[in-house]
């Protein structure tokens, strides 16, 4: 069932698990993620970025996507999770991630997202007030979750970029809620985006638990999300290199700090770079044990993609030979079939344990399931 992703947030935070949210990019990844969360009993949060709804509206060069392509991949994105969903026992949100303006918010609500993200953090901080208020007026109406941000983190994900970080200051995310009303908030406490995150990268447990502290205090019904937390399992590093990967200095954050801080008062945990590796693991081991496939008129393309770059593990830069099978889940022959098995494995394995190590796992039966009209009024009684 298709909910908005507040009432998701809203049993994590009653039940002190963390709820992970995962970056989608093909027709075979929503497939998988959705299997492994109905097998688990988790609820689950799929996630498109602005990137990301340009390359599933068919735009290969994705980083400098038209609206109109956003637009088109918004509503297929939106068209391929409601066909798995709405048949589905666990709840399941879409979720806009890194929204940079309402135009787009707008277009990922009418594809069928039912929860966005506007990202003013590199704003001044009124303008980052005023923009996130706009959303949070046009989206909750509709019943629609609003997450914002507040903060600075480092790194590079798609059009997310920072060399370097500035922390969340607590009484100023108080602030931000009441001014905003917004539902969630992804605060900047020491995690950071992309796999470079740096050995033995610490986070600031303590800007979440003052956050979440002054919440409860000022009576704030809201929620934290950490951005920029990916594990980037060692032996996916290890694995892409001995295979003609190349990932050097690739480092993520360490599972145990995220299941800490999820009992802290961290909610919602956005990761990405982990399902990337994944699947170019597998991609690349495929092509290591069938070296025929190089040759294939299907899929030589993508082996000449991938291996152009070998430092580049995001699979929609060598893919855009089998588009038909990434967007719309159609198999052209048996050979895009395995390559297409490659992602839908590597979503498994990078998902999986994370549902159990975050806690979220056996618990989708916690979450109080809405409708979008009735949490749009639950916003209208509320005045927000």
């Amino acid at each position: 069932m298709l909910v908005p992703m507040r009432c998701i947030l809203e049993a994590a935070d009653r039940k002190g698990y963390g709820q992970a949210a995962f970056n989608m990019n093909s027709f075979s990844q929503i497939a998988a993620a959705v299997q492994i969360h109905e097998l688990l009993e988790s609820a689950c949060i799929l996630q498109g970025a602005e990137a990301s709804n340009a390359f599933m509206g068919g735009e290969v060069d994705f980083m400098h996507g038209s609206i109109e392509s956003k637009k088109k991949g918004a509503e297929n994105v939106g068209n391929i999770v409601r066909d798995f969903g709405q048949e589905s026992p666990i709840p399941i949100a879409l979720h806009l991630d890194h929204g940079r303006s309402l135009e787009t918010v707008k277009a990922c609500i009418e594809g069928g997202y039912t929860s966005v993200m506007i990202d003013g953090s590199s704003l001044p901080y009124e303008e980052n007030v005023e923009l996130t208020r706009e959303v949070v007026r046009y989206a909750h109406p509709l019943g629609v979750t609003v997450e914002g941000e507040l903060g600075v983190l480092a790194g590079v994900e798609d059009h997310v970029f920072s060399a370097s970080s500035t922390y969340t200051n607590p009484l100023q995310a108080v602030d931000f809620f009441k001014k905003t009303r917004v539902d969630a908030l992804a605060i900047s406490y020491g995690t950071m985006h992309g796999a470079n995150k740096g050995r033995d990268a610490k986070i600031r447990r303590e800007i979440a638990i003052a956050t979440k502290e002054c919440m409860r205090h000022e009576g704030i019904d809201g929620f934290l999300v950490s951005h920029g937390s990916s594990t980037v399992p060692q032996e996916f590093v290890r694995q892409i290199n001995e295979l003609g990967g190349r990932m050097e200095n690739a480092y993520g954050i360490d599972v145990d700090q995220l299941v800490d801080v999820s009992r802290c008062g961290i909610n919602k945990i956005n990761v990405d770079t982990d399902l990337r590796m994944a699947s170019t693991r597998n991609v690349l081991a495929l092509f290591q044990d069938h070296p025929e496939l190089r040759e294939s008129e299907s899929v030589a393309c993508v082996y000449r993609e991938l291996t152009a770059n070998p430092a580049n593990v995001d699979p929609r830069n060598y893919v855009s030979g089998i588009m038909d099978a990434i967007l719309y889940g159609e198999l052209a022959d048996e050979d895009v079939e395995l390559v297409d098995d490659c992602l839908y494995r590597g979503t498994i394995s990078a998902i999986a344990p994370l549902l159990v190590q975050f806690g979220s796992y056996r618990n989708a039966s916690e979450v109080i399931p809405v409708s979008l009209e009735e949490m749009a009024d639950r916003y209208q009684k509320a005045g927000i």
